[in-house]
């Protein structure tokens, strides 16, 4: 129990800071309130008049999309140690009572609790107003949608550790590196556009990637498409990124200060 409140604590710190800590924080709700708006309206143009498209009906694109932004951080989760490898803090929080990766999770999940309640409820609830049925396609589909959820984002995690650890061990350019990687997750993950929609065997082949575990799992699983291989490749990629993100972590322990400045 002792521990469990470490973790609390430190989320509910996350949470209560957000908005000193990001004064414009409405103004990036906005935005992604205006990109969602853009993104309907795009797909009622595209697939307007069309009965399906890649087997994927227009209102179920729409859902998709919705649903996308409402877990957007959920399916692309990115904590702070981008600038904690930048700024050297990261020496400081492997001396705290908590593991590494825990303390940045706990911290995250606090700023998630805090965007459910400001933002993505809020949406969820204005969906009809925006002509989308926010539904899943079934009730079984909800509950593994919940699963598939916790899944994507244990494997986003994943990525985002491995990604730090090649980071430091390559001494690669940190914020290069993470604008290319923040590009290319949007494309390969399926969070921006369905991979049916891609052109034929390209979607396909992105599926197998763990950017496809991390959104296009879950968000094919609420619209509706069988989960049984969608939930084993999400396993799959968890059970293989979580070790190799530790290993690299050990292998760079010597680095970080280093890598920090």
């Amino acid at each position: 129990m002792k521990e469990i409140q470490k973790y609390w604590k430190t989320a509910a710190m996350s949470a209560a800071s957000y908005i000193g800590d990001s004064p414009l924080f409405l103004l990036d709700y906005l935005l992604r309130l205006l990109r969602v708006l853009v993104l309907l309206a795009l797909w009622r143009t595209i697939l307007g008049g069309k009965s399906a498209a890649s087997g994927m009906a227009l209102e179920t694109v729409l859902t998709y999309t919705l649903v996308a932004e409402v877990f957007a951080r959920q399916l692309s989760p990115r904590t702070g140690l981008d600038m904690a490898l930048w700024n050297g803090s990261i020496a400081g929080r492997m001396l705290q009572p908590l593991g590494v990766f825990s303390q940045f999770a706990a911290e995250l999940a606090g700023s998630w609790l805090f965007e459910l309640a400001v933002f993505s409820l809020p949406l969820l609830a204005c969906a009809p107003l925006l002509g989308v049925d926010p539904r899943p396609a079934s009730l079984g589909a909800a509950g593994l949608f919940v699963l598939s959820l916790a899944l994507a984002i244990s494997v986003g995690l994943a990525v985002e550790f491995v990604f730090g650890g090649v980071l430091v061990l390559l001494r690669l350019p940190l914020w290069a590196v993470s604008k290319m990687r923040a590009a290319i997750t949007s494309v390969l993950s399926g969070a921006l556009i369905p991979l049916a929609l891609l052109p034929p065997g390209v979607g396909a082949a992105f599926g197998w990637l763990p950017f496809a575990a991390m959104a296009s799992a879950p968000l094919r699983i609420y619209t509706g498409s069988d989960p049984a291989g969608l939930l084993a490749l999400q396993v799959g990629w968890s059970a293989l990124l979580w070790p190799l993100a530790h290993w690299l972590w050990r292998a760079g322990r010597e680095r970080m200060v280093a890598y920090g400045g």
